[in-house]
């Protein structure tokens, strides 16, 4: 899984193996505290769940974070443009300029997204993200380190759990030269990208999860029309996205009128196995920032105290 090149990029040996995570024995446990941290983010907030909806929003709030963070405006190939950004989702399979375009106009329109001219070159126009956009990026960061901190509470995750915007743009800096590994990474899961390649994808599987694991029996069966009320989208996309589902041997559509879904044992495999690639990146990218995060004084002054 990448070990040899996770290592070069970190500069150090890794401290968990993805094997490690992946067999894991609470790792039930990790996948139940991540489901309840994501429907957490989005389960409140209406507006983002409608602003989510559209599949590639997902990769869009996190290239932007990452790509502003890294930037440095004495390098102009740095720069957080529109063509950079279109070059960082090409990696995950959203290589249309037009849908792109449509995504960024989306976020400008609603103020996660702002836009303006290079002060050393007007030429060239600038993508800047927002408060309202770093806000909730730190949140959902957050969202994906519970599981890491259930499996592993001896290791460090305090600074980004705590919703530190410090430690935030450091880590969305560190996460750059991961990008690529990541995107290899992410096209291992084909079940995954199943559901994240569809309009609220991931919202409607980590419902569906919820809803199995909240009866106490994996196995039952759970209604899932509901979810399209709750997500704003149409009932025939979820049943569409329920038969690719089923096609794809995840779930089993059961019921009077075909109404509920039995969440067969393949997604679970598959869903856990996305989980631990996660995690498995998240903590090296966790390990580089930290080592960086220890160097700065006020840290260091409070990790003395703390002794």
């Amino acid at each position: 899984m990448e070990s040899d090149e996770l290592e070069r990029l970190a500069g150090r040996p890794l401290r968990l193996s993805f094997e490690d995570i992946l067999n894991h024995p609470r790792l039930p446990e990790a996948r139940r505290a991540y489901i309840d941290s994501f429907t957490d983010v989005y389960g409140g907030d209406p507006f983002m769940v409608r602003l989510l909806l559209q599949a590639g929003r997902f990769f869009v709030f996190h290239s932007a974070a990452v790509l502003e963070a890294a930037q440095d405006p004495s390098r102009r190939e740095t720069w957080f443009t529109v063509a950079a950004l279109k070059k960082q989702l090409a990696m995950f399979g959203y290589a249309s300029p037009r849908q792109v375009d449509h995504l960024v106009a989306r976020l400008r329109e609603v103020g996660f997204l702002e836009q303006s001219r290079a002060p050393d070159d007007r030429r060239v126009w600038l993508l800047a993200t927002t408060n309202k956009l770093r806000a909730h990026h730190t949140e959902w960061l957050a969202a994906h380190y519970v599981p890491l901190a259930k499996l592993y509470p001896h290791h460090d995750y305090s600074p980004v759990l705590s919703h530190d915007r410090a430690f935030h743009e450091l880590h969305c800096r560190a996460c750059l030269p991961f990008t690529a590994v990541g995107a290899r990474l992410m096209m291992t899961l084909p079940d995954t990208l199943l559901f994240f390649m569809h309009a609220a994808g991931p919202l409607i599987q980590n419902a569906l999860l919820k809803a199995a694991m909240d009866s106490g029996d994996l196995t039952a069966a759970v209604p899932y029309i509901d979810v399209a009320d709750r997500f704003g989208v149409s009932r025939t996309h979820v049943r569409n996205l329920m038969d690719s589902a089923q096609a794809a041997g995840l779930v089993r559509i059961v019921g009077r009128g075909g109404r509920s879904i039995e969440i067969l044992p393949r997604h679970w495999v598959s869903y856990d196995r996305g989980l631990a690639v996660g995690m498995y990146l998240h903590d090296v990218v966790n390990l580089v920032v930290m080592q960086e995060w220890a160097k700065r004084p006020g840290e260091k002054a409070a990790r003395q105290l703390a002794v």
